[in-house]
């Protein structure tokens, strides 16, 4: 109930309020008259039609006009001993009319003040003096007419007492307002709050003014999905004429009526918004795609392999970078695939939005230059660039092709390239700037100064190191999936739970788990404390369950919890290659086969981890961290060539373990009851080991950082492991 309906004499308005109290011993109507005044608390009120008021004595029609007869009628007084006569008045008239007001002048000139007396009965209670006296201070009387109220005994018949004045009560300030219905128009929205509001969780203070002014100009744009959004918008619609007008003059295609037999593939609009070092916008980048997964083997294309930087690679990089004090520097291609030439006869659809002047029927674009989307135009265009960057002198290292090295010592310069995006590093800026110029020569380059935003990174420059983290993607997959608004979790996953193939109910939509997953794949790169999570994740997307979309929606709330958590490479790490290597025991409860977690340092800068189920089942513990204790050393071996690439030796390498059983196992060989059946790869250690690559030490199970990688812990061991392991938040929450 909301309350009740009440009118106010004074303002003339209909309020609903709870606070009313029901005085059913006292009857407004009764009025208080003289001889020569009668006082009317209700001038407004009009009688119903046909009815009149005549004495009480005289008439039982009108008993309701009465005060009931269990409280006895006393006789009102003026002044002191005065009586006063009752005076009714009767309506006549069968219209409604108000009954006169009372007169001001005249008879009234000598009145003296009102005395009240109250009307009570030994079974109702004195507090009804009150509202008698509210009745008659909120009727307006003739300016020398002063109403008093006094008290009358319980305990003795009705009469007056003393001349004591009660104090007029207090009138309520509230300003009273119609009801929204009475209004012409109204709209009842219920009020909502978030209780845990996304931005108790991005603070920009421990930063750089600078960098906070680049995440908050990152942070407020927002880029359309269809085409049908973009063209609505005229900075898109005018990305878009762009696009297709430097399509033109490159002649990457010319429209022709599609031959009989050939089918032609679909293309779409992907908008991207550039942003400057400052994070101010650069421009608005509209990219048509054609739909390459429509291809035909054979017919469409041939080869399609393109090396592409592993994102290990650049974190290396990065580590480097900030060991040595090397400057980085980003440069974009523009239209990176069209500087590709296709060998094979592609046709594809007419953009949207796209008009030609050719007359004919059945329209399409053959393609004479390789465009996005195309299986084979990463290929074309990295052939290219391969030939143009071999020019200037670099080398390509053996270990990632997308890496290219040219000199040694003070004098390197190395460059990484992901597909249009290009980061060159070194020590002395001049040169950067010439193989900046030198690639401008042969390519349209767009210069993006200082590294600070690489795809879908955050670099962060500090006098004690770099930072890198996804806070951007990490508050966008918020937004995406709807958990801005969710209470943060302390833990990834529940401790030491486990997801089964077999529990709960198949998802109707397995889409919507696949594309969170995929989403939540790409941000490990950055967040190995989710790394383990994620990996039990993905087990599930070909038949994906409720609790399996459960625990994905309970990581959200872990990263919302500090979606800036990232990497830190300290400025004075070493250049140590070192490893920690771990594995869960028959983990997996449908499989049983065991987990593989292992974690690589540079000095003390994170820069690889990993965390796999076993590709077989394993027979003791022994054996399950002795097949960990092989993929680790197969990193490292990969890890250290890649650092011979930049002039760096690391041997030998360090690898921590906490099973004695294995460590034995590898630097001994020793066949027994437990061992005779692992395979000839697996010891694959023991001829590292031998060979000096790799030194085995034993570590406390307290002090195993890759554990992390293999279970759910608790939050005790959770936050010590990732205090350990040197992530940090840039952008630390108040709480």
């Amino acid at each position: 109930m909301k309350g009740y309906k009440v009118y106010i004499l004074k303002s003339q308005s209909i309020v609903i309020s709870r606070d009313v109290v029901f005085h059913e011993g006292i009857f407004p109507f009764h009025s208080i008259n003289t001889s020569e005044v009668s006082i009317d608390f209700f001038p407004d009120i009009c009688l119903p039609r046909g009815s009149s008021i005549s004495s009480p004595d005289s008439s039982a029609q009108f008993d309701v006009f009465r005060i009931p007869s269990r409280m006895q009628d006393t006789e009102p007084t003026v002044g002191v001993g005065v009586p006063i006569e009752p005076v009714i008045e009767t309506v006549t008239d069968p219209v409604h009319e108000p009954i006169p007001e009372l007169p001001t002048k005249g008879v009234m000139q000598n009145v003296e003040p009102v005395v009240v007396p109250d009307l009570v009965h030994d079974r109702v209670s004195s507090n009804f003096a009150e509202p008698v006296a509210e009745l008659v201070n909120n009727h307006v009387l003739p300016a020398n007419v002063k109403p008093v109220v006094e008290h009358v005994s319980l305990d003795d018949s009705l009469h007056v007492h003393g001349s004591s004045i009660e104090p007029e009560p207090r009138r309520s300030t509230r300003v009273a307002k119609k009801p929204s219905y009475l209004h012409q128009y109204y709209c009842n929205v219920a009020s909502s709050s978030c209780s845990y509001p996304i931005e108790h969780q991005i603070v920009s203070s421990s930063v750089s003014p600078s960098h906070a002014t680049f995440l908050a100009n990152l942070c407020s744009t927002s880029e359309p999905f269809f085409y049908h959004q973009a063209v609505r918008l005229p900075e898109w619609r005018a990305a878009m004429q762009d696009e297709l007008r430097a399509m033109e003059m490159l002649q990457t295609w010319s429209v022709v009526s599609i031959p009989p037999g050939k089918q032609p593939i679909d293309c779409k609009w992907v908008y991207r918004i550039k942003h400057n070092s400052d994070g101010t916008i650069d421009r608005y980048k509209a990219r048509l795609v054609a739909k390459g997964f429509t291809q035909v083997e054979g017919i469409d294309y041939t080869d399609t392999f393109s090396p592409v930087a592993k994102m290990t690679s650049f974190k290396v990089l990065l580590s480097l970078a900030a060991v040595h004090g090397w400057h980085l520097l980003q440069l974009d291609v523009n239209n990176a695939f069209l500087n590709g030439t296709l060998d094979e006869e592609v046709y594809m659809k007419l953009p949207l939005g796209y008009e030609t002047t050719v007359q004919g029927n059945d329209l399409v674009c053959k393609l004479q230059k390789s465009i996005y989307g195309l299986k084979q135009a990463s290929r074309q265009w990295f052939q290219t660039f391969h030939a143009v960057v071999l020019q200037f002198g670099f080398v390509q290292s053996p270990s990632e092709h997308s890496l290219f090295i040219k000199g040694c010592g003070d004098d390197l310069v190395a460059l990484l390239v992901y597909v249009d995006d290009v980061v060159i590093a070194g020590k002395h800026l001049d040169s950067l700037l010439a193989v900046q110029n030198f690639l401008k020569s042969h390519f349209k380059l767009k210069e993006l100064g200082p590294l600070k935003y690489f795809p879908g990174f955050e670099v962060s420059r500090q006098p004690d190191g770099i930072s890198l983290c996804q806070r951007h993607y990490a508050l966008q997959l918020l937004e995406e999936t709807g958990s801005l608004g969710k209470k943060p979790a302390a833990l990834p996953i529940v401790a030491n739970h486990k997801l089964s193939i077999h529990d709960g109910e198949l998802l109707p939509d397995p889409q919507v788990y696949r594309r969170l997953v995929g989403r939540l794949l790409y941000l490990t790169h950055t967040r190995p404390d989710i790394t383990c999570v994620v990996h039990q994740l993905s087990q599930f997307v070909s038949t994906p369950r409720l609790p399996h979309l459960n625990a994905a929606h309970h990581l959200l709330s872990y990263i919302k919890k500090a979606p800036g958590l990232g990497l830190f490479f300290h400025s004075k790490a070493n250049l140590q290659l070192s490893c920690f290597v771990d594995s869960d025991y028959s983990a997996c409860p449908d499989t049983r086969r065991s987990i593989t977690g292992f974690c690589t340092y540079l000095g003390t800068n994170l820069i690889s981890w990993k965390s796999k189920k076993q590709h077989t089942m394993s027979r003791s513990t022994c054996e399950a961290e002795y097949r960990a204790m092989a993929s680790a050393t197969c990193e490292l071996v990969w890890l250290a060539a890649l650092l011979s690439s930049f002039h760096i030796d690391t041997s030998p390498v360090f690898l921590y373990c906490d099973n004695q059983a294995a460590l034995h196992l590898a630097s001994n060989q020793v066949f027994h009851e437990r061992s005779k059946h692992i395979e000839v790869d697996c010891h694959f250690v023991r001829e590292k080991l031998n060979s000096g690559f790799l030194k085995l030490f034993h570590i406390r199970s307290q002090g195993q950082l890759a554990d992390i990688f293999t279970k759910a812990l608790h939050l005790p061991s959770f936050s010590a492991f990732l205090l350990k392991m040197g992530l940090i938040d840039v952008h630390p929450s108040p709480s």
